[in-house]
């Protein structure tokens, strides 16, 4: 069993760092932009409120399509764009490994904001992940009326599809690349 453990690691791992963002056609960033305004659209439209953090945040990434899987440890992966200040200023690919119960599979989308400069900087600098202990706000009507900024950054889920049971712990990693 613990063999069967080690290999799904190294196939999941395999599987996110495969998972291309820097090296990928104009066409294909160009989607991934396209897909996260229509992101950005759906968060508002499932929560009017967040028209207000959008127009206030020093910057945000939006992920629009993260594909998350597990049978005891789990893997998360997904493309997106970054912006500051309202305009796209680079792309970003997100990274996940967890452990702990977890069965099934699911996908969703994910919106990072960034209170200031500092913790956009640090986005951009691939300095930033997130640990077990971190949390996000699932988006339903009123969801972000009083979320407030932990650390300079805020964070809002919403799912898309898929099924899964989960009791687990893991982080997300990110890295960014300019465009």
């Amino acid at each position: 069993m613990k063999n069967l453990n080690l290999i799904w690691v190294i196939v999941m791992a395999c599987l996110i760092n495969a998972t291309p963002t820097f090296g990928q056609s104009k066409s294909k960033k160009n989607k991934i932009i396209a897909d996260s305004k229509t992101a950005k659209m759906e968060f508002i439209a499932s929560d009017a409120l967040m028209q207000s953090i959008f127009n206030n945040a020093y910057g945000y990434v939006i992920f629009p399509n993260v594909g998350k899987g597990g049978l005891g440890i789990g893997a998360a992966a997904g493309n997106g764009a970054v912006y500051e200040h309202g305009n796209v200023v680079g792309m970003a690919k997100l990274s996940q490994l967890s452990i702990g119960f977890q069965a099934g599979g699911q996908a969703y989308r994910e919106v990072i904001f960034f209170e200031s400069k500092k913790e956009m900087d640090r986005f951009k600098d691939s300095r930033f992940e997130f640990a077990a202990q971190a949390s996000a706000v699932a988006v339903t009507e009123g969801a972000s009326a009083n979320v407030k900024y932990t650390d300079g950054v805020m964070v809002f889920t919403m799912q898309k599809g898929g099924l899964m049971y989960e009791a687990s712990i893991g982080g997300q990693k990110f890295d960014f690349n300019k465009l």
